[in-house]
C-alpha cells in the first residue's frame, strides 16, 4: 500500500512516500501555498496535491498532528491545509500523534533512507509508522 507521510509546517507540506515500508524517493519532496488568502493560489495549491496523489498512485496519507493550542500549536495555515488535503476524493487521511509516532520510533529501530532530506524525516516517520 503506497502510504503518502505528510508533515505540516508553517505554508509547506512536506511530503515523504513509503510502499510496504519501502521508501520511494520522489522528485517533488513538498508543496507551498503561497497565499492562503487568494482563492488562485488555493485552487492551484489543491490541483498540485492531487496532480501529486494521481501520479504516485497514492492509497493512503497519513498527517503528524499538530497541537491546537498552547506553546506549541500549529498555525492557521497549516489547519487550512490540512482541511484540503482531507477533502481530497482520492484516498483517505488519517492524523497520526506525535505521540504514537514516537512510540513507535522507541520501539523500532529506524535506519533513515540515504535520500532521505533532514527536513522530511518526521513525514517519514509518519508515513514509516502506519505502514
Amino acid at each position: 500500500m503506497k502510504i503518502c507521510g505528510i508533515e505540516l509546517k508553517s505554508n509547506n507540506v512536506i511530503l515523504v512516500l513509503v510502499d510496504d515500508k519501502e521508501f520511494i524517493d520522489l522528485k517533488i519532496k513538498k508543496l507551498v501555498l503561497e497565499d492562503d488568502e487568494n482563492q488562485e493560489e488555493i485552487r492551484k495549491f489543491c490541483n498540485e496535491f492531487l496532480l501529486f496523489l494521481e501520479q504516485n498512485q497514492v492509497e493512503k496519507i497519513v498527517i503528524k498532528k499538530r497541537a491546537k493550542k498552547g506553546n506549541f500549536s500549529g498555525g492557521a495555515v497549516t489547519f487550512k491545509i490540512e482541511g484540503l488535503i482531507q477533502l481530497n476524493p482520492l484516498c483517505e487521511v488519517d492524523l497520526v500523534s506525535p505521540q504514537s509516532i514516537s512510540s513507535f520510533e522507541k520501539k523500532n529501530i529506524i535506519e533513515f533512507p540515504s535520500s532521505l532530506k533532514k527536513y522530511q524525516e518526521q513525514a517519514y516517520l509518519t508515513a514509516y509508522s502506519q505502514s
